[in-house]
């Protein structure tokens, strides 16, 4: 059996490709010249059953007519595509230029369900991202060496009612929360970029002046008579109904590495609905930095 793998960025395309691979699938690779590592052409030199074919974002007749040519029925979705590269100066052929034309918005799910469609009505059924890689999905619990405190026991269920209430329009899937306040809301650039602008913002309230009363000079550090308390809890949530071809949540030691360089003492995911790449060394950063690591069902 052969199975197609459009390919984003980051390490999900190669971990889809060695667990299909495994079950004996061959695997031809369409690559987003914008976005797929080029590691992926020494995988396809050192594995027979691997081929790639190197395409822009743009170009979508090219992409159904490698498939066809292929023989593939089935595809998958792996990996990132920056929703941003929408409004770059990539130039869509006539057949993604024809569905950008006839999309009433431009959210993530609204595009790629509009290219699951031109690709099911061409024969290629795109199935979900999680196939093959079901053991990746978070479970439910503690994950890492301690449990939320209350403080951020706090954070997550505020913050989950604003990343849900956000996921359902489809701007994105991540808040930071301190002290039951919102510090920052993904939209187009995605999780790491999100947790670093809160840790940005954090730092920027600390290096603000603050008033002084000459007759009674403050017995506290700034930053201890903020009213906003500097640890961060981070919130990152699937979309009410998630389309597990696509835009599945992941997380990996990125993820945590931002966290670390941004102040954030907290991660809340959803169980079963959120993929942790190298999950071993993904929680073993985490309890090491002293980071909490909970997943909940919906």
């Amino acid at each position: 059996m052969k199975l197609g793998l459009i390919a984003g960025n980051g390490r999900f395309p190669f971990l889809l490709l060695d667990a299909a691979r495994a079950e004996g699938l061959t695997v031809v690779v369409a690559a987003i010249q914008e976005e797929t590592d080029p590691e992926i052409d020494r995988r396809a030199e050192a594995d027979s059953g691997v081929t790639v074919h190197w395409l822009s974002l743009g170009e979508l007749s090219r992409l159904i007519e490698t498939f066809r040519e292929a023989g593939i029925t089935k595809a998958v979705m792996a990996g990132q595509v920056k929703h941003k590269q929408i409004f770059s100066s990539i130039r869509p052929d006539w057949r993604l230029a024809k569905l950008l034309l006839n999309l009433r918005t431009r959210s993530t799910d609204a595009l790629l369900g509009a290219v699951a469609k031109v690709l099911s009505d061409e024969g290629i059924e795109l199935v979900s991202s999680t196939t093959f890689l079901e053991r990746l999905l978070a479970q439910e619990g503690v994950l890492t060496g301690r449990a939320p405190d209350a403080e951020e026991c706090l954070n997550i269920e505020y913050g989950l009612g604003v990343a849900r209430a956000l996921a359902g329009f489809d701007i994105g899937q991540t808040v930071v929360v301190a002290a039951q306040a919102c510090v920052a809301v993904e939209a187009m650039e995605g999780t790491d970029e999100t947790i670093e602008r809160a840790g940005r913002l954090m730092r920027s309230l600390d290096e603000s002046p603050h008033c002084d009363v000459a007759a009674e000079p403050p017995s506290e550090s700034p930053s201890q008579s903020s009213l906003l308390a500097r640890r961060l809890t981070v919130v990152k949530v699937a979309k009410p109904n998630q389309d597990m071809r696509f835009d599945v949540p992941v997380i990996g030691v990125s993820t945590v590495e931002t966290m670390i360089r941004a102040g954030a003492s907290c991660l809340s995911i959803e169980a079963g609905r959120t993929l942790l790449f190298e999950r071993d060394a993904l929680l073993e950063r985490a309890t090491k930095a002293g980071i909490a690591i909970v997943a909940a069902r919906r």
